[in-house]
């Protein structure tokens, strides 16, 4: 399967804000856009110009798709998915990708970041509705019961995270149960209940063209 495997940092630098794509580094001193918060390359730090709308268009679309981990194909058959439901098209995207399988992982405390719940649920370490699901874009339904496997509830970078879970960090539509290491997704969002600072409806522009 197609994945990036390039410095994640410099996507960031790259949006010039912290997308938290390497979990708890993110919040550490250690983050590059602490110290060098523009982009990347040689004159990243002194070319400035104005954007054009389809450049300020273009950047949102980026930096969703990058928060989320997804590559182009993958983002536009998302969508496209929007597109076909009744609905805003902008909310109804933010919804799929927040009912994949990766997202909830890593929303439940499961994984330190996005990447680590994709290969989390990759190597078939969780279930859903008490089957084995190994595929990050699973969509989940209202009700779904997503838990960790009881061979896999050992392991380290499981437990890390879930202690790094702080209280009242879990969003309002996902409940916890942290004894048994399973959650469940209460009902479909709406955008207020989505922690995602983006104008998705500049995405909606962009696609339309």
């Amino acid at each position: 399967m197609a994945r990036y495997i390039g410095p994640v940092c410099k996507l960031c630098r790259r949006e010039e804000q912290k997308l938290f794509l390497k979990g708890s580094k993110c919040n550490s001193p250690k983050c590059p856009i602490e110290k060098r918060g523009y982009p990347p390359g040689q004159h990243g730090n002194t070319r400035r110009f104005k954007q054009s709308d389809y450049g300020v268009q273009l950047r949102e679309k980026q930096k969703v798709r990058r928060i989320y981990g997804l590559l182009e194909q993958q983002f536009r058959n998302t969508f496209n998915a929007a597109i076909r439901q009744k609905g805003i098209t902008s909310e109804i995207l933010l919804q799929l990708l927040e009912r994949r399988l990766d997202n909830i992982v890593y929303r439940l405390g499961f994984a330190p970041s996005r990447k680590s719940a994709r290969q989390l649920v990759r190597h078939g370490h969780f279930m859903v509705n008490e089957r084995m699901v190994n595929v990050p874009s699973f969509m989940l339904k209202a009700g779904d019961v997503v838990q960790v496997r009881e061979k896999s509830k050992k392991m380290e970078m499981i437990h890390a995270s879930m202690k790094r879970m702080r209280e009242g960090k879990l969003v309002p539509w996902l409940d916890l149960d942290k004894a048994a290491m399973k959650g469940a997704l209460l009902n479909i969002p709406g955008r207020a209940d989505i922690p995602l600072d983006a104008n998705e409806s500049l995405i909606v522009e962009l696609y339309s063209k």
